[in-house]
Parts: C-alpha cells; structure tokens; sequence
C-alpha cells in the first residue's frame, strides 16, 4: 500500500537548525531546508532565510515555489524585479540567475524537478 508523506502545518514545522548561507553578501545571513519527499528528479519540501541578500542560480534544475511567510524583492539578471510575499508563487527555471533581498525572514514551499541530463 502506497501510503502519502503529509507535513500538517508548513508554516510553524520546525525546518531544524540555520546555518550560515553560502552566497550571501549580507554577513550572519543564514538558511535551513527540510526536504519532506524525493523520488528519481524530483523533490520537495520547505526553506526558510533571514533577512539580507544572496545571488541565486538554477543549474540543471527547475524550481516551483510558494511563499508561506516573509517577504523579498526578487532581482533577475536583466535587472527586472518582482515582489513576493505570503501566497505567491512562481517559477525560476533552468539556468535563471538572480539576487534575492529578503526583507523579513521568509519561508517557502518548493519543488525542485532535475533536467535530464
């Protein structure tokens, strides 16, 4: 019997213990990722990130997110930038570059899917 993987509250699950982010140019800046479920390419689970700013890509994968908490301004390599807070949700494709300013500690829902290779 195929059984589901249930998380019963996203939003107040502890993600467990920050550490600190790796590509961020704001100093003390720190992260933490919980991922609830994988299968071959796929996978999924939440993330949450204290206020500052760090450049992110997407390397070989597609990425799904939902906002729970938080807010951020989300800065694209052309230089356009998009607003997101608690309910949004968007997509940051394959080989998408960008800087995240997170304005309040953020929380979010993701899915990332591998290319294949």
């Amino acid at each position: 019997m195929v059984k589901a993987t249930v998380m019963s509250d996203a939003n107040t699950t502890d993600p467990g213990e920050h550490s600190p982010k790796a590509t961020s140019s704001t100093p003390g800046q720190t992260e933490v990722s919980l991922r609830l479920w994988a299968r071959e390419g796929l996978k999924t689970g939440i993330w949450e990130v204290t206020p500052g700013t760090f450049a992110s890509t997407r390397p070989g994968y597609d990425e799904i997110c939902q906002i729970l908490s938080g807010t951020a301004t989300i800065t694209e390599e052309d230089g356009s930038s998009f607003e997101v807070g608690p309910g949004s949700l968007f997509v940051t494709p394959a080989g998408w570059r960008g800087t995240w300013e997170i304005h309040e500690t953020l929380r979010k829902m993701w899915v990332v899917i591998d290319l294949p290779a």
